[in-house]
C-alpha cells in the first residue's frame, strides 16, 4: 500500500506539473501577443494590461528556482515595479515539501534500497523546504546529528523550464522599460542555477569555505558526509542556531558581534580568494547563543577574476579621491561598455551609496537614516536616470557582487549595527596584492576541484 501510495503521489505531482507548464505557456503566449502591439505593461491610458498575477503565472507556477531569482532581482535597482517584486517574493514562501512515501523513494534512488540502515534515525518531516530541495534531520550510526538536503525530483528539467520562462519575462520587461538590459543577468542566473543542481559541487564549495574561514572563530561551516551524499543528496553535520532576526532587539554589543561575523563570512573570502557566497538571504545563516554564526547553503558560490576584485578596490579609491579616470577603469574592468560621462555619474551615484559607509573613519549605521527606505529611494533615482540615458547592461560578474552588498546591508540595517565599517574594510584590503590573490585562488581551486 505504501509503495502504491508513493507512486500515486509521484504521478499526481507529475500530472500537476504538466498542467502547470501548459497553463504557464498559455499565459506567456497571451502576454507575448500583447507585446507585439507594444502594450505589455501599460496601454496608452496607462492602464495595466499585464498585472502582478500575470507575471507570477509567467514566471512562477513552477516550484524552485524562481525563489532565488526573486531574491536576486530584488537587489538590482528597481528592476521590477513594486507590485511585481511583491508577487515574486510570494513565491519564496510556497515550496511544498515531499511527503514521507515520496522521501523514501527519493532516498532509495540516491543511497540504495537499504538506505535506512545507514542511519540510526531519520526524521520523517522536513525541517526546512528550500528552492531546490528540502532538509531532514537525521543521526548516523555513530550518533552524529546530520542535516540531509534532498533535491526535489526532476529539478533539472524544472530549472530549464523556469529559465525559459524567465527569459521570456525579461524580454517582455525590456520591451516595457529599457533602463536595465537583463540579458547578462539571465546568463549569470542560468550558470549559477545549473551549478546548484550538483550537490557534489556544493560539497566542494562547503570544504572550500571551511578552508577559507578556518581562522574565523565567529563563523561555522558544516562538514559534508561523503558516504551519505550523492549528486542530489547532501548530508552534512547539523549546526544548531536561531534566525538572525530573533536578535534584532538584543543589546547593541550582541547585534554588533553578529554583524561583524556576517561581514567577515562574506568579505574575507572575497578579498582573500576572489570567491563570494552569492545568496545572503535570511534562510542561509543562523546565529548561535555565543553570537557566532552558522553559514549554510553553498549552492550559489561565485568565483571572480582577481582583476575584478582589484577593480572593486579601485572604485573605492576613485570615489574617495574623486578620480574619474580610475572609476572608468574600474567599471570597464567589471565589463561595463561605452560609458558616457552622464552614465558614469549615475553609476557613481549608486556606487557612492554602496561604498558610503566605508569612506569615513567612524562608528556608524550602515544606512544614513538607519532604514531600508533610504536605499530604495537611491535605487529609484538610479533607475530613473538609467531610463533617461537609454539604459545599461550590467555585466555578469556585477550581479552577485551587487546582490551580496545589498543583501548584507539589509541584514546590518535590521540589526541596527553600529560599526566602524571603514576600519573593517581596510583590515581586508590594506595588504591586498592581485598577484598574491591570483596564486592563492589557483591553489585552492585546484585543491577543491573547482573551476572559474
Amino acid at each position: 500500500m505504501a509503495e502504491n501510495g508513493g507512486k500515486d503521489l509521484e504521478g499526481n505531482k507529475l500530472g500537476k506539473r504538466v498542467l502547470r507548464y501548459a497553463r504557464v505557456g498559455r499565459v506567456a503566449g497571451g502576454v507575448a501577443l500583447r507585446a507585439v502591439g507594444g502594450k505589455v505593461f501599460k496601454d496608452n491610458a496607462a492602464r495595466p494590461l499585464i498585472n502582478a498575477e500575470d507575471l507570477r503565472d509567467v514566471l512562477g507556477g513552477l516550484k524552485g528556482p524562481l525563489m532565488k531569482v526573486a531574491q536576486i532581482l530584488s537587489t538590482i535597482p528597481d528592476l521590477l515595479p513594486e507590485e511585481f517584486t511583491r508577487e515574486l517574493a510570494h513565491l519564496q514562501t510556497n515550496a511544498p515539501s515531499m511527503g514521507w512515501h515520496f522521501v523514501r523513494r527519493r532516498m532509495a534512488s540516491e543511497l540504495g534500497g537499504d538506505w535506512q540502515a545507514k542511519f540510526a534515525e531519520f526524521g520523517r518531516e522536513a525541517t526546512a523546504a528550500a528552492s531546490l530541495g528540502q532538509v531532514h534531520k537525521a543521526t548516523d550510526q555513530d550518533g552524529q546529528v546530520l542535516a540531509c538536503k534532498l533535491q526535489y525530483p526532476d529539478m533539472a528539467s524544472v530549472v530549464e523550464a523556469d529559465l525559459r520562462q524567465l527569459k521570456l519575462a525579461f524580454a517582455l520587461y525590456k520591451h516595457y522599460d529599457n533602463a536595465i538590459d537583463p540579458s547578462q543577468i539571465h546568463a549569470e542566473l542560468t550558470d549559477r542555477l545549473r551549478e546548484e543542481l550538483d550537490y557534489h559541487r556544493e560539497a566542494r564549495h562547503m570544504r572550500l569555505y571551511s578552508h577559507m574561514l578556518a581562522d574565523e572563530d565567529g563563523v561555522h561551516v558544516p562538514d559534508p558526509i561523503d558516504g551519505l551524499s550523492s549528486g542530489r543528496l547532501l548530508s552534512m553535520t547539523w549546526l544548531d542556531g536561531k534566525p538572525l532576526l530573533d536578535f534584532i532587539d538584543a543589546p547593541l554589543e550582541v547585534r554588533n558581534a553578529l554583524a561583524m561575523n556576517m561581514f567577515r563570512a562574506w568579505y574575507k573570502p572575497f578579498y582573500g580568494f576572489a570567491v563570494i557566497h552569492g545568496d545572503p538571504h535570511l534562510g542561509n545563516y543562523t546565529a548561535r547563543s555565543d553570537h557566532t554564526i552558522n553559514l549554510l547553503d553553498f549552492g550559489c558560490v561565485r568565483v571572480f577574476r582577481p582583476s575584478f576584485v582589484t577593480s572593486v578596490i579601485d572604485l573605492y579609491k576613485a570615489l574617495r579621491d574623486d578620480d574619474e579616470a580610475l572609476a572608468v577603469h574600474a567599471y570597464e574592468t567589471w565589463g561595463f561598455k561605452d560609458l558616457s560621462r552622464d552614465m558614469i555619474e549615475v553609476l557613481n551615484y549608486w556606487a557612492n551609496f554602496l561604498y558610503g559607509p566605508l569612506m569615513e573613519d567612524k562608528t556608524q549605521l550602515i544606512q544614513k537614516d538607519g532604514k531600508l527606505i533610504y536605499g530604495a529611494n537611491v535605487a529609484a533615482k538610479v533607475h530613473g536616470e538609467l531610463r533617461r540615458l537609454g539604459g545599461v547592461t550590467p555585466p555578469r560578474e556585477f550581479v552577485l557582487m551587487d546582490r551580496a552588498a545589498i543583501g548584507l546591508g539589509s541584514v546590518f540595517t535590521h540589526l541596527k549595527a553600529e560599526i566602524n565599517w571603514h576600519r573593517q574594510f581596510h583590515g581586508l584590503i590594506d595588504e591586498y596584492d592581485e598577484e598574491i590573490l591570483a596564486a592563492r585562488q589557483a591553489e585552492v581551486l585546484a585543491q577543491f576541484d573547482l573551476s572559474t
